[in-house]
């Protein structure tokens, strides 16, 4: 068989390139990209609102949050946690009422049951036993014996219809937690971080327009997203894990304030990616599709 071009359509094979053309014209198949630098939060930046910190504010996980931003956030995590509680506990005096309320259908029924069988125990047995031996004799697998037919669900006659229960609302978690770690998140526990801004004697352009913008505080290397940081929790200081290993843990003392650390004093701040290396950061979007069937 002799070779063809990419754009032939007198072949008898559907090519690969041609299934990959007429899925990105008909929107048909699963669709991949993968996300550049400028798609990527920079270190130093809000996990909320993505933008530089102008109050900088650490968990113990190392994820930075603008104070004000992340104040916002506690206060609607607690505004939901309060409506879906109040929610939750309607939900449950209503199981509650149903509950007593069949629980003392029940208790009458039962009493007016034994008030007829002692006012006519003997006529009460007869009739039990004529019951008996009827279905002894009838027995059949027809759905309408038995009155089974009141039982089975019907969707063209009104009083058979079945009916969509209310959707059960589950006791909702009570404590605010980190919305990127997950885990429970108090504002006491909250750090607060102190930037060491670049000196490169520009100060008409803004903050948020630099590409270099802090440096370690204590070798003066310039930060990035491709440079890992730590945060020491005594002065708030942002320094370079290379500075860590190399200079502090030598001594285990705050440069800045001179305290003693211990090893959780020591933060490492997550941050994201330079384009070329993910850093824990998923750089890759899928979207999956119907597939288009030769």
């Amino acid at each position: 068989m002799t070779r063809h071009g990419r754009n032939c359509t007198a072949g008898t094979v559907y090519t690969y390139h041609e299934r990959q053309k007429d899925t990105k014209a008909s929107g048909y198949g699963s669709k991949s990209v993968r996300f550049g630098k400028d798609a990527i939060k920079e270190f130093d930046c809000c996990c909320l609102t993505l933008q530089p910190c102008k109050d900088p504010v650490i968990t113990e996980d190392g994820h930075l949050y603008d104070k004000e931003a992340v104040l916002k956030n506690i206060l609607h995590q607690k505004k939901e946690i309060a409506r879906k509680l109040k929610e939750y506990e309607k939900q449950k005096n209503k199981t509650d009422k149903e509950l007593q309320e069949l629980a003392k259908a029940e208790q009458e029924a039962k009493a007016s049951k034994f008030k007829q069988q002692e006012s006519n125990p003997i006529g009460e047995k007869y009739l039990a036993n004529q019951a008996a031996e009827q279905k002894g004799k009838m027995s059949s697998l027809s759905n309408v014996e038995e009155g089974r037919d009141k039982k089975l669900p019907s969707f063209w006659i009104p009083t058979l219809t079945p009916q969509a229960e209310a959707t059960k609302i589950e006791k909702p978690d009570e404590k605010v937690r980190c919305p990127m770690s997950g885990k429970v998140l108090k504002f006491k526990d909250l750090i607060p971080v102190k930037f060491t801004p670049i000196n490169d004697r520009d100060a008409k352009t803004s903050v948020i327009s630099k590409t270099n913008r802090y440096v370690c505080a204590v070798t003066n290397d310039v930060l990035g997203n491709s440079v890992p940081c730590a945060v020491l929790r005594p002065s708030g200081a942002v320094v370079t894990v290379e500075c860590v290993d190399k200079i502090i843990r030598k001594e285990m003392l705050d440069p800045i304030c001179g305290k003693k650390l211990a090893e959780k004093d020591i933060i490492p701040l997550q941050r994201g990616a330079s384009g070329f290396t993910s850093a824990g950061v998923t750089l890759e979007a899928k979207k999956a599709g119907p597939t288009i069937m030769a």
